[in-house]
């Protein structure tokens, strides 16, 4: 296969996807890595260009997937990448037909996300040492995150201006840039106002780097990396001795479900997670059995 050219193609595109979806980062670079794969075959395969790939090769390629033991999610996401690539060249005249439009891809079984107890959460937001700045600042956003249910990327991409009266609302950028606002909790706006007023001043070294991010790394001053918060949440976790695997995705599936068993209704949680879909959303229902049993044993007319 002409790789330059498939690459072109491939950029194409993306940047029509970004344009037409506001397509996040990360989303991007996983679409590249799964059309990078299939250039990769296809060329192993000796096919020229995309004009000579049939359903054939499409379903061979999922097959060698299948035989590597990859999980069907990614094998279904993979292949998600493959419709929505060749329906934009037919579109675009660069294809005469759909290799990839009538392949099914597997049934992946959509696997419950683990999530803490109120008192397991507790425990984690404990660990902080608030004696000495890491900790004031690690508090702060653990608070912050499980408070207000968001995703470690969007932590890390606040800014100082995006607390609202008082810092009582936060405004949150999602996935595809998308927009929300979120209501804060009490214990993470002391959390976040002690780390303003006695730490982050102290970490600034030089303004120019540091910006308005809100969270900075204690060594260098700089805005905190996702895998900089990571490593930081795993020290935290192992700590407190659970046996499960707690992750930074973790806090705001548990953020979810206690709203839920809390009495909170499923629209009002979709919009706090910044959900695009509520079927997304409608996974935490399924989490705690036991809270529905309750639920109708209390309100339905013949219990």
């Amino acid at each position: 296969m002409d790789t330059a050219a498939a690459w072109d193609a491939v950029a194409s595109f993306l940047t029509s996807l970004s344009f037409e979806k506001g397509l996040a980062e990360n989303s991007r670079q996983a679409y590249q890595r799964d059309l990078g794969d299939l250039i990769r075959f296809c060329s192993r395969r000796g096919l020229k260009d995309w004009n000579k790939v049939r359903s054939a090769d499409i379903s061979r390629y999922l097959g060698e997937l299948y035989d590597l033991g990859i999980a069907p999610a990614t094998v279904s996401r993979r292949l998600s990448a493959f419709k929505g690539f060749f329906a934009y060249m037919c579109r675009e005249g660069l294809c005469p037909s759909d290799p990839a439009r009538l392949i099914s891809g597997p049934r992946a079984r959509r696997k419950l996300p683990e999530v803490l107890s109120a008192d397991e959460v507790e425990l984690l937001l404990r660990q902080p040492d608030l004696g000495n700045p890491g900790g004031v600042r690690d508090r702060a956003m653990l608070e912050l995150m499980y408070g207000c249910g968001l995703r470690v990327s969007e932590l890390m991409g606040l800014r100082l201006g995006d607390f609202q009266l008082n810092g009582e609302l936060l405004k949150v950028r999602g996935k595809g840039g998308k927009q929300r606002i979120v209501p804060v909790g009490g214990y993470a706006r002391e959390a976040i106002a002690r780390y303003l007023s006695d730490v982050r001043p102290q970490l600034v070294r030089d303004r120019l780097r540091a910006g308005d991010a809100l969270f900075l790394s204690i060594k260098l001053g700089r805005p905190l990396t996702r895998q900089g918060f990571w490593k930081i949440m795993q020290g935290y976790a192992q700590a407190t001795g659970l046996k499960m695997r707690v992750t930074p995705h973790t806090l705001r599936h548990s953020f979810a479900t206690h709203l839920l068993e809390g009495g909170a209704g499923l629209r009002e949680v979709q919009e706090l997670l910044g959900h695009a879909s509520i079927d997304t959303t409608m996974i935490y229902t399924h989490i705690d059995r036991s809270h529905l049993l309750e639920v109708v044993r209390t309100f339905h007319p013949r219990n």
